[in-house]
């Protein structure tokens, strides 16, 4: 009994040790393409799957409860040989503390998805020169989705990992791919790290902190106070609003946040909602229609 009972507690350890960061669902649609064999985008789906889930993407120790929720949903509207053309969604969440409730924090689109892709082919990374526009567009959301989750739980958390990601781009920068270039249009993934990483946007890094650490963590036990702090985050918003409008990751943040803000402010203890709805519809009047479900 003793030995099955410390096997049990090496195995759980071992569980533990190896844990990598992310549970993350990968999924390749490839419904758009006129192609009579889907093995090969099964395969895909498949290589992606384990590239993202078993590589040890940092040198931190993750549990399986704390692996990061997220998905990548891989549409393919173009394939000829070997060349694949489409698009990648991106989601992650992040739990909330005494709640079984997981908090969207990252949603976006990426139009500019285009690889080469043999079918069983290795997925690898190669962090010191460009290789694959497969694999850099992966690895480079998958240290996003590291940066802005760490960001919520500590103040400039995210900084190692947006500097990864920034890594990524400068080296794809050379490769003729679409979306890596500041001259490739807006809402490029050169954009969207170097918004990260400027000074320019430290309210969105601050704001993403407080919103969540300070804000939704503390709902359970002091609801009023933890409202206060997700209001002041739409202020630091508006600041940031101020000086850059429409900016990348405003955007973003209010893709992912509109419906989890206003499901906050609809009931429980209240804040200023008629500052706090003029100030949304200045920063995200996209989503005027869900702030006006906020009743005062």
């Amino acid at each position: 009994m003793i030995k099955k009972l410390f096997l049990l507690v090496i195995l759980c350890s071992l569980q533990v040790a190896v844990a990598q960061e992310l549970s993350c669902t990968v999924i390749v649609n490839s419904d758009q393409v006129n192609q009579t064999n889907k093995q090969i985008f099964k395969t895909l789906e498949k290589s992606l799957n384990d590239y993202v889930n078993q590589t040890k993407w940092t040198n931190r120790t993750f549990s399986v409860k704390e692996r990061i929720e997220c998905s990548m949903m891989i549409t393919i509207n173009k394939y000829e040989n070997s060349a694949f053309s489409g698009t990648i969604q991106v989601q992650s969440n992040r739990p909330v503390f005494n709640s079984t409730y997981q908090s969207p924090v990252f949603n976006y689109q990426d139009k500019r998805f285009t690889f080469n892709y043999v079918e069983f082919a290795p997925l690898y990374f190669n962090p010191n020169v460009f290789e694959s526009n497969l694999t850099s567009v992966i690895t480079y959301y998958v240290y996003i989705i590291l940066g802005i989750d760490a960001d919520t739980f500590v103040k400039e958390g995210g900084t190692p990992y947006f500097k990864q990601a920034q890594n990524i781009v400068n080296l794809s920068q050379g490769s003729g791919y679409a979306g890596w270039q500041q001259t490739d249009g807006n809402r490029t993934r050169w954009e969207l790290v170097d918004n990260l990483l400027s000074n320019t946007f430290k309210e969105y890094r601050l704001a993403l902190y407080n919103y969540h650490r300070l804000g939704l963590d503390n709902l359970v036990d002091n609801a009023s106070l933890a409202k206060q702090s997700i209001a002041g985050s739409m202020k630091l918003f508006d600041k940031l609003n101020n000086v850059r409008p429409n900016s990348f990751v405003l955007q973003a943040f209010f893709d992912a946040k509109s419906e989890e803000i206003a499901n906050v402010f609809s009931d429980g203890p209240k804040v200023d909602i008629v500052k706090l709805k003029e100030t949304l519809n200045e920063i995200a009047p996209l989503y005027s229609d869900t702030w006006s479900r906020i009743k005062y």
